[in-house]
């Protein structure tokens, strides 16, 4: 079979994944005269597409993620950059050879000099009963894409961090109560988010507590939660759940073919440099103290010039 665009002429750099990491290294790589193809699963934006205020990025006020994706987008694209939707299989091949991605059955694989991993994360779950069953029906991951639909409604919001208390407050636009529920004693969010979620008259705080069990009939009306100190049970009353825990990384793709630390994100330091010559890691995939848009931003960044000083070395 005679080989098509994408084999025979491979790309400079494939970059799997068109968030914030995967964007800004497109927009790198075209800048220095490289050829770039970006695939991505969904919508280019990643997580970021789904906030509904973006407040820390240096030098942009106060902006919704949409907004903010989109213009990453069409800068990527003015420096050349291809955007592919698909999802990328696996990898084989290295730097002598050249990467293969394979984009599954009856599509084209994608051959490429360099490729650079920011494929992001995924929510992770509760693992509890009625979870899986009632998601859709009042169990979320995204409060900015679900929460017009519980007006003057009861919810929780499950966890701590940064990201349960931006959406709680988010949320507190459109329901009756928000009540956060967290395992500890104490948030771990920043001292900011904090204070507003205090002041807010709508936030209640329930310390110390896990949710064992979800309850409901065509939606959810209930919760069953545990108190980790006492382990005394209550069921809760309400209407809606929605889960902020953490993220595991999306790095099923590569089977083993990088390094991964304990949590299963991709071994790699600042330099964005995995245990693959010619593979890099960018954004919320890879090792690093924080995930956070503008570190995402400066991983692309360097994975691109990574790439670009690699590239240069092996073909002079």
């Amino acid at each position: 079979m005679a080989m098509t665009d994408k084999t025979a002429n491979p790309v400079d750099v494939a970059v799997i994944g068109g968030g914030p990491a995967g964007l800004t290294a497109a927009l790198y790589a075209g800048r220095a005269l490289l050829s770039v193809r970006v695939i991505e699963g969904m919508g280019t934006g990643g997580q970021m597409f789904t906030t509904a205020v973006v407040e820390n990025y240096p030098g942009l006020g106060v902006v919704d993620g949409p907004t903010i994706s989109q213009k990453m987008e069409a800068q990527a694209r003015e420096w050349g950059a291809e955007i592919e939707f698909g999802q990328v299989q696996g990898i084989s091949g290295s730097l002598e050879t050249g990467f293969t991605l394979d984009m599954g059955e009856g599509n084209e694989p994608i051959l490429a000099r360099t490729v650079i991993v920011a494929s992001g994360s995924t929510p992770r779950k509760l693992g509890v009963p009625g979870e899986e069953e009632f998601q859709g029906r009042g169990v979320s991951y995204c409060a900015t894409c679900d929460g017009a639909f519980f007006r003057d409604k009861r919810l929780i919001v499950v966890g701590g961090g940064d990201s349960a208390v931006e959406e709680g407050l988010f949320l507190t636009r459109f329901a009756k109560s928000v009540t956060i529920v967290h395992r500890r004693d104490e948030l771990r969010a920043s001292p900011v988010l904090q204070q507003r979620a205090r002041d807010n008259e709508k936030m209640q705080f329930i310390w110390n507590s896990v949710v064992e069990a979800i309850q409901g009939n065509k939606t959810v009306n209930g919760v069953v939660l545990r108190n980790v100190k006492t382990n005394e049970i209550t069921n809760l009353d309400i209407d809606g759940v929605f889960v902020y825990i953490g993220q595991n990384p999306n790095v099923s793709f590569l089977n083993g073919l990088v390094e991964l630390d304990g949590m299963g994100f991709i071994q790699a330091g600042e330099d964005c440099v995995t245990s693959v010559p010619g593979i890099f890691a960018a954004g919320d995939v890879r090792t690093k103290p924080l995930r956070q848009i503008v570190t995402a931003v400066a991983d692309g960044a360097v994975a691109a010039m990574q790439a670009e000083q690699l590239l240069a070395v092996s073909k002079g």
